[in-house]
């Protein structure tokens, strides 16, 4: 059983195990974000936080969320967490007032089949803010 909260940054023990969850999934491949900007979530089975999120205003689409961050450590791939943290980010979404929320991959086919599940379409941004081979993902909410 996983359970997901979104969490306080402003509490150190909090933003540890974001920096840590950061690390063991991204392995340095996408830089720290800050921590302290838009909102963060954590999963967690039992004590052990396992999966982490996070959403900011995006920069470049007008009244939208920018989900920024998903991150699920190797054992616990596979159990639709990646799905939970986008449904808790969508919710947050909508309570922020955003009617889109808009995200990127690159070279990362899980990801991308889960924005698929989640209802999300591939479309082409004005402004590309990604790599070359970056593919860019927009959901509207109802």
């Amino acid at each position: 059983m996983y359970r997901i909260r979104e969490v306080d940054c402003s509490d150190d023990e909090t933003t540890d195990h974001l920096r840590e969850l950061h690390q063991s999934t991204f392995f340095g491949a996408a830089r720290l974000p800050d921590f302290d900007d838009g909102h963060w979530w954590l999963a967690f089975r039992g004590e052990e936080p396992v999966a982490f999120a996070g959403v900011i205003p995006s920069t470049y689409v007008a009244h939208a969320g920018y989900l920024c961050r998903v991150g699920v450590i190797a054992p616990h791939v596979g159990n639709g967490l990646q799905l939970r943290l986008m449904r808790a980010i969508e919710g947050r979404a909508r309570r922020n007032g955003w009617d889109t929320v808009v995200s990127d991959t690159t070279d990362n086919v899980f990801s991308a089949n889960n924005f698929i599940r989640a209802g999300y379409r591939m479309y082409e941004p004005t402004f590309r803010w990604g790599w070359p081979a970056t593919l860019y993902w927009r959901k509207e909410l109802q």
